[in-house]
């Protein structure tokens, strides 16, 4: 048992005195060694964030590196070659982190603007090189030819071949030829003037005229006695067709015998002759005068059908619907046919009532001053391709007249021939031939031809 200043101590409280010290010690040790290790990352923390580019401390020797976060790149990010512009405005590269640079991109060529209608100097002008058209001189004919049998039947399955053209005598070639239907333009013109009666045939058979068009075809409405009037424009509405029908039919037409002068609804109150409160003179009265205006009725219907535009395939046709009388007109029929025959423009006609009966065929061939002329519309049609008029006298008659017609116009054969362009008073007559006998061709007599266009 030893002894330290008095005090004795046994060799079992010796070891247990030495216990004691060294948990002592382990318990002191271990919380300095904790907080050392959590110092360390903030020293890491903070030498990074010395070493980024921009600080003036001296990069030369690099920290120790640190076992919590790895060392921070040495590559330094490229710097914009305009200080301006700051690194977030410069374009990104995917591949700038593996070659260390990025490479500006390619400048605009600059854009060459010029005024509207002129052309750059490096580009071709279409209108001066090689794809400019020289100027053309030269036109086409085109002739609508219906071909008939004795009968009155269309001839079908004709060829290039069958048919002959003569040009002011001089035989063509043919450069274009169809027998495909075409479409129409219409203009109706309905002589108002004719008697009560054949005008009440006219009317009840207009709903048929209506169905003869196709709902591809386009047609206007004239009327006329001794004035014109347009009732309808040029429409393909069925209805609106047949509403204007429906409008004119309040005029009765003509009515049979003299005109009545002296009846007392022809003048007012008379005593002796002498009309009251008025002067002392008896009133003269003269009968009116009468008109049919044909020509200029369908003059007024050419020049409007010539603005009608024939690139569609469309056909110029005017049908008239008359007793065939002509008188008072200004226009000649002479200058109306010219009209006619410069924009392509084909009469047909049914003609009705007195111009019907066989005798008017004999009686028209003469003119008498106050009767005007019978025998004009037999002349346009002729003249025009139409062939001959529909003489009719009936109501049913007027009817198939009207889809004889319309389908003969459809279904004619078109031939075609270039021919130049000439001065418009320059006539070129035409003859139509066709290699088989016993046929009915109608065709036109001849046209003008357009001018050189400058």
């Amino acid at each position: 048992m030893a002894q330290y200043k008095g005090l004795k101590i046994g060799r079992g409280s010796r070891w247990l005195i030495l216990l004691g010290m060294v948990f002592a010690l382990s318990a002191a040790f271990v919380p300095a060694q904790t907080a050392g290790s959590q110092s360390q990352p903030q020293s890491n923390q903070s030498q990074a964030e010395q070493s980024q580019p921009g600080q003036s401390q001296d990069q030369g020797i690099p920290d120790a590196p640190s076992t919590v976060q790895p060392p921070p790149s040495q590559t330094q990010l490229p710097q914009p070659a305009n200080p301006s512009h700051s690194v977030e405005n410069q374009p990104q590269n995917s591949s700038s982190s593996s070659s260390g640079a990025t490479q500006p991109p390619p400048k605009m060529p600059p854009v060459q603007t010029v005024p509207p209608g002129t052309f750059p100097r490096n580009q071709l002008d279409t209108t001066q090189g090689v794809y400019r058209l020289p100027t053309v001189s030269v036109g086409e004919v085109l002739i609508p030819v219906t071909v008939k049998y004795s009968d009155g039947r269309l001839v079908e399955g004709l060829e290039p071949k069958d048919f002959t053209v003569l040009d002011n005598g001089r035989a063509v070639k043919l450069t274009y030829f169809t027998s495909d239907p075409f479409q129409l333009s219409v203009a109706v013109v309905l002589d108002i003037g004719m008697h009560e009666v054949s005008l009440s045939k006219v009317y009840d058979s207009l709903v048929s005229l209506v169905g003869a068009f196709s709902p591809y075809d386009e047609f206007a409405l004239y009327t006329y006695s001794s004035t014109v009037a347009q009732q309808l424009d040029f429409t393909n509405q069925s209805q609106r067709f047949q509403e204007a029908l429906d409008q004119i039919k309040v005029y009765p037409g003509r009515n049979n015998g003299p005109e009545a002068l002296n009846s007392p609804f022809s003048v007012g109150p008379t005593v002796n002759g002498v009309p009251i409160n008025g002067p002392p003179i008896a009133p003269v009265q003269t009968p009116t005068r009468e008109a049919h205006v044909l020509n200029d009725a369908i003059l007024r219907a050419a020049l409007d059908l010539g603005k009608r535009d024939t690139r569609a395939g469309r056909r110029r046709v005017i049908l008239v619907i008359s007793d065939g009388q002509e008188l008072g007109s200004q226009a000649s029929y002479r200058d109306v046919l010219r009209v006619l025959e410069s924009r392509d423009i084909q009469v047909q006609a049914v003609v009705v009532g007195g111009g019907a009966l066989p005798v008017f065929k004999q009686l028209g061939k003469f003119h008498l001053k106050e009767q005007g002329f019978w025998d004009l519309l037999p002349r346009y049609t002729r003249a025009t391709g139409g062939g001959q008029v529909n003489s009719e006298l009936t109501r049913n008659a007027i009817e198939d007249a009207y889809a004889r017609i319309t389908s003969d116009v459809r279904n004619q054969y078109t031939l075609g021939y270039p021919v130049k362009s000439t001065p418009s008073s320059m006539y070129h007559s035409i003859n139509v031939i066709v290699a088989r006998r016993g046929l009915k061709v109608s065709a036109k007599d001849g046209y003008y031809p357009a001018p050189t266009t400058r």
